[in-house]
């Protein structure tokens, strides 16, 4: 089964799928970070942001490696944080990531958290979640996260919004079949029980 959690940066997505994915023994792929990595890449080495994607070798788990180097802090990185919406709009990477995320998810069970996982990477998966918050919500968890100001990340997070939601390909929109999830008053226990619930009917369907 493969669980497909979408949404906007700040709404929770890595804090909720691993949680989902912990409680069900499943697998879980941060998309994102993948995206991430191939920015750092861009912003360190140069060349051509499909190219570098293509070539790059990243591990996934508790810590993100990138060609055997641990990079999980520095993709975290507020220019990184930027630079990856921008390289996420290369359809050269988004074509060479959606490829090795393909390759991952064909087997097991799997919680895969990004932007368009239910509607690009896998839309036969069995339960889609969109996951949003308010905006207000969403900018002040991640300068609390970051230690940022607020007003600061408030405003980069709408500018990413307005990219990621108009990019021609794989726009940041829910999937039709995808159910939505406020994370704004929900803490981290209710919004998991909500999607487990969605797992036991979609298990109950045969889905």
């Amino acid at each position: 089964m493969v669980i497909a959690i979408d949404g906007p940066a700040g709404a929770g997505k890595s804090t909720v799928a691993r949680a989902v994915a912990e409680r069900l023994g499943y697998r879980y792929l941060d998309t994102g970070a993948m995206y991430r990595a191939v920015a750092l890449a861009v912003a360190e080495r140069g060349g051509e942001p499909a190219a570098v994607a293509e070539a790059a070798r990243i591990e996934l788990g508790e810590r993100v490696l990138l060609d055997g180097r641990d990079v999980t802090d520095a993709i975290r990185a507020p220019a990184i944080s930027e630079a990856s919406s921008e390289v996420s709009s290369d359809i050269g990477v988004r074509m060479a990531l959606v490829r090795k995320q393909r390759e991952l998810l064909r087997d097991g069970d799997w919680v895969a958290e990004g932007r368009d996982i239910g509607t690009v990477v896998c839309p036969q998966a069995e339960v889609k979640v969109f996951l949003t918050a308010s905006p207000e919500v969403r900018a002040e968890r991640r300068a609390e996260e970051l230690g940022a100001d607020y007003e600061t990340v408030l405003a980069e997070q709408i500018r990413r919004d307005r990219r990621d939601e108009r990019r021609q390909h794989s726009p940041l929109l829910p999937a039709n079949d995808a159910v939505p999830v406020d994370t704004s008053a929900l803490d981290l226990e209710a919004a998991v029980e909500q999607i487990l619930t969605l797992v036991v009917e979609a298990r109950e369907i045969g889905v």
